[in-house]
């Protein structure tokens, strides 16, 4: 956003940035008070209903007070640019974090969870459904506190048009399937995306994912997922339980609301800290016979004697007594345990460990590729030096996972200055293609690429940039004819609405084929449009000029 202030906030620095909007570390110019500010997409501004619904949610927003929910400051439009305002967060978000750990330990998870059940008990409770909890939306704090954002502004996009068409709002991966399918969502349909996000913490995936967006919302809808344990052996199988019963298909079959959804995480958490308490009885001792000063009597005497004999015949051997040793039974088991590691895990050889990376690299691309490069591919070039064999089936991986990692470095903000691996230049100009492309510029984004492409092409250090040129041409390339259909067909109806109008309204009309005409004079896709609008113009003059 090429300003510097907004409202009464000076905008600092950009500090994230997604699908709902842009967010800015901003600092109050009277107070000095940080906060950050989302910035919505200047579209929604045209959206039907677009004002109100923004006002409505903000005021509910203003109401909505727990510790482990963002709070919202203030609201607000500054020349036609809608935001919120809200209080600043120092840490970061949970999918930056699982990009870098790749997965939690589940106990942390599951308090992470326990925390974010409380806000989402707050926000239910106060009416409001968050409808895209997913791991950008969870911030964790410097000082260990979980706290969820974007509450409300998903419905900001629940336009009457979507809602017409079936439409869907929410992050493919972790929607449930009812509003996969397009229908309203609900409590519980937080509940199955909190269910996402927690398997996603356990394992470093989510339960389902595909090709297309559409792909994985038909497998929310009917397919069945593996269970965390499958890719983490240790866990305790009432992990899986929890996370299964978030997971339910159908909406009655999940917790009831967000706090009995706490207490089941809660008690999986208790049972693992206090363990199994076994039987604490102890038998009352042998009341002590009376003393006397005569000797033992012939009864008395044979009764030892049994005893003693009874007690020798159940003495434990060598054996017994090594194998009733705690320590030694511990130190087995732990041995076995390593065995059945062993024989379970597959042996990484060469050819295992290029097999496995192909595998991740078939999945869309994602942190998992980064993993790949990492504990796969690298060791195999590094044990292969002359690549004659491994290392050279390795290194178009390696490349390819190289353009994925430069795309990710230039379009997400907390990385931007760590993409020093391309010449600056070449970063600037592919930056500014890429803007070109988002603002729907197709031909001007197309010929900025063709020329980075011909700068580059017998550069020393910037292969990967003009891969990711030449990708990004391919896709503006398969993008162009949607976009060109989709223009023609808004001029055009706009056009033959103006032709069926003239005589009810010629001024309305006169303007509106002149701004066709100043619009797209110089687009070769248009000129039938252009041209009737000139015609239009043309019979208009002649009227006044028949007129008295």
């Amino acid at each position: 956003m090429d300003r510097e202030t907004l409202g009464p906030y000076q905008l600092l620095e950009e500090i994230g940035a997604g699908g709902m909007g842009t967010v800015y570390l901003a600092k109050h110019r009277e107070t000095q008070d940080l906060a950050a500010i989302k910035v919505l997409p200047p579209q929604l501004a045209r959206e039907e209903g677009f004002v109100m619904r923004f006002t409505r949610e903000a005021e509910m927003l203003r109401t909505l007070t727990n510790p482990h929910v963002v709070r919202l400051l203030d609201s607000g439009v500054d020349d036609e640019t809608y935001y919120f305002v809200m209080e600043y967060v120092d840490g970061e978000t949970l999918a930056y974090r699982l990009r870098r750990d790749h997965r939690l330990p589940w106990k942390e998870a599951f308090e992470i969870a326990v925390q974010l059940c409380s806000a989402l008990k707050a926000a239910h409770d106060a009416g409001i459904i968050h409808r895209d909890l997913k791991p950008s939306n969870v911030l964790l704090s410097k000082t260990g506190d979980v706290k969820l954002t974007d509450f409300g502004v998903a419905q900001l996009f629940a336009s009457e048009r979507l809602t017409i068409t079936g439409g869907v709002i929410g992050t493919a991966e972790y929607m449930s399937p009812e509003q996969a399918q397009g229908q309203r969502a609900t409590k519980r349909s937080d509940l199955y995306s909190l269910g996402v996000l927690l398997y996603a913490m356990l394992t470093g995936r989510p339960p389902f994912t595909g090709q297309t967006a559409m792909d994985v919302m038909h497998k929310q809808r009917f397919a069945q997922f593996d269970l965390p344990s499958s890719y983490v052996p240790d866990l305790p199988p009432t992990v899986d339980d929890a996370v299964k019963e978030l997971l339910e298909k159908s909406p009655d079959k999940r917790p009831a609301d967000a706090f009995v959804a706490s207490r089941r995480l809660q008690d999986v958490l208790r049972r693992a800290g206090l363990g199994t308490v076994g039987d604490d009885t102890v038998a009352a001792p042998l009341a002590k016979p009376s003393v006397r000063n005569e000797g033992p009597g012939a009864g008395t005497f044979m009764r030892d004697l049994v005893r003693a004999e009874i007690v020798r015949s159940h003495a434990p051997t060598a054996w017994q007594q090594l194998f009733n040793n705690t320590v030694v039974l511990l130190v087995m088991l732990a041995g076995l345990g390593l065995f059945v590691w062993w024989m379970a895990t597959p042996q990484q050889t060469p050819g295992w460990k290029l097999r496995e990376a192909q595998r991740i690299l078939n999945d869309p691309a994602g942190p998992e590729w980064l993993r790949a490069r990492d504990e796969l591919l690298l060791p195999l070039v590094q044990t292969d030096a002359d690549r004659q064999q491994w290392g050279g089936q390795a290194q178009p991986l390696l490349d390819e996972i190289a353009i994925y990692d430069l795309e990710q470095r230039l379009l997400s903000p907390r990385r931007r200055d760590k993409s020093s691996a391309i010449p600056e230049e070449a970063r600037r100009l592919l930056l500014e293609s890429r803007q070109l492309w988002e603002r729907g510029q197709l031909r001007l984004a197309q010929q900025q690429l063709t020329y980075l492409i011909n700068l580059l092409e017998h550069h020393p250090d910037a292969d990967a940039a003009s891969q990711l040129a030449r990708r990004w041409q391919s896709q503006i390339e398969e993008e162009q004819p949607r976009r060109d259909a989709a223009r023609k067909e808004f001029v055009q109806a706009a056009v033959k609405h103006a032709l069926e109008r003239a005589p009810a309204d010629p001024e309305g009309v006169r303007r509106m084929f002149a701004a066709v005409i100043a619009l797209y004079s110089d687009e070769p896709l248009l000129a039938d449009e252009v041209r009737l609008s000139k015609e239009g113009l043309r019979l208009d003059e002649l009227e006044k000029q028949k007129s008295p």
